[in-house]
C-alpha cells in the first residue's frame, strides 16, 4: 500500500509539474544560465578567502533571480548545482533553495529562497534572509522569511491537520567550529506568504517545552548523529545525544550514543517518543529492534518501552 501511495504521488507530482511544458528556447536560456551557475556555486563553498567566496555568492544570487525569471523556470531541475539544495514540496505547491557560504570558522551563514508554484509559469520568489546571528532565542522565534533562522535543509515532509497543509523541513547549520545542528523547522504558508516556526511539538524531554517553535539539535563539531524521515514507520526518527563529560548543558560535548527517539504526527502536532526501539533478543539470535507502544502519543507523556521477550 506504501508502494502505491508513493507511485500516485510521484505521478500527481510530475503531472503538476509539466503541466506548463518550457518551450525549448526556454530550456536553452536555463541550461546557459546554469553552466554560469554551477561555477559560482563550486566557489562559494572553494573559494581560497572570504573574499571570494563572498564575491561568488553575489554573483551566483544576481544569476540565480536571473534564470528563475525565466518561463517555466520552476520546472528546471538545476540538476549539476550539487551544493545548492532543491526541495519540491510534497505537493508541488513551492520549491526551495538554500546553501551555506563559510566567512570564517565561528560564521557560517545560510542564503536560500522559496519559488512559489504560479499558474502561467511566471516568477514568484521569496527571498530568506538569515537573521539567527542577532536572534536570542532560536528555538522559540516564529518569523516570517524576513526573520529566517537557516539552514540547508535536505528534506520537507508533508502533514495536514483541519484540511490544512504543513510543511516540516529538516536542516543542517554548521554553526560554528565547535558544534553543529540540525534543525526540524515547521513551515507554514499562508495566503501564499511563509512562516517559520510553530508550536506544534508535543514533547516531554529535559531541557524542551511544548511552546518551541522548532526543534534544534546541536551537537559536538566532528559527531553525526542522525535526524532523518524514517518512511516505513512514518516518524521522525533522531539519534538519542549524552555529553562526553557528563556537561549536557555544553552542547559542543554531546554526541549520539546509537539509541533512538522520534517525532510521530498526531492530532496536528509533533509527538515525542523518548525511546523508539527496545531491543527483543531471541535465544540464539542476535538483538532485533522492535518498535515501542505508542499508545500515549497523543498526550505528550512519555511512553514506556514494550516489556521484552524472555526465554519460556
Amino acid at each position: 500500500m506504501k508502494i502505491l501511495t508513493a507511485i500516485l504521488l510521484l505521478i500527481t507530482i510530475s503531472t503538476q509539474l509539466f503541466a506548463q511544458r518550457m518551450n525549448a528556447t526556454e530550456a536553452q536560456a536555463l541550461g546557459r544560465k546554469e553552466d554560469s551557475l554551477k561555477v559560482y556555486a563550486e566557489k562559494i563553498i572553494q573559494g581560497i578567502n572570504p573574499s571570494d567566496r563572498l564575491l561568488a555568492d553575489s554573483l551566483f544570487t544576481k544569476t540565480f533571480v536571473r534564470a528563475l525569471k525565466i518561463n517555466h523556470s520552476f520546472s528546471y531541475p538545476f540538476d549539476s548545482l550539487n551544493t545548492i539544495s532543491k526541495l519540491y514540496a510534497p505537493d508541488s505547491s513551492f520549491r526551495i533553495y538554500s546553501w551555506q557560504m563559510v566567512i570564517n570558522e565561528n560564521v557560517i551563514r545560510q542564503h536560500g529562497a522559496i519559488q512559489m508554484r504560479t499558474k502561467d509559469g511566471s516568477l514568484k520568489l521569496i527571498p530568506l534572509i538569515d537573521k539567527s546571528d542577532i536572534t536570542i532565542k532560536q528555538a522559540d522565534t516564529i518569523a516570517n522569511n524576513m526573520g529566517w533562522m537557516g539552514a540547508v535543509y535536505y528534506k520537507i515532509i508533508q502533514t495536514k491537520y483541519l484540511n490544512h497543509n504543513y510543511y516540516t523541513l529538516l536542516g543542517f547549520d554548521e554553526n560554528n567550529i565547535r558544534s553543529t545542528k540540525k534543525i526540524i523547522e515547521i513551515l507554514d504558508i499562508i495566503n501564499g506568504e511563509p512562516k517559520f516556526g510553530g508550536r506544534l511539538f508535543n514533547i516531554n524531554k529535559p531541557g524542551f517545552t511544548n511552546s518551541i517553535a522548532r526543534y534544534v539539535m546541536e551537537y559536538k563539531k566532528d559527531a553525526s548523529p542522525r535526524l532523518t524521515w524514517d518512511e516505513d514507520l512514518n516518524m521522525i526518527v533522531m539519534e538519542h545525544l549524552i555529553s562526553q563529560s557528563n556537561e549536557p548543558n555544553k552542547k559542543f560535548t554531546l554526541v549520539g550514543d546509537g539509541d533512538y527517539e522520534a517525532f510521530k504526527w498526531v492530532n496536528g502536532k509533533w509527538s515525542y517518543l523518548s525511546k523508539l526501539y527496545d531491543q527483543v533478543t531471541p535465544e540464539g539470535k542476535p538483538p532485533v529492534p522492535t518498535p515501542l507502544n505508542e499508545s500515549k502519543l497523543n498526550t505528550g507523556q512519555d511512553v514506556k518501552p514494550a516489556p521484552k521477550k524472555t526465554k519460556n
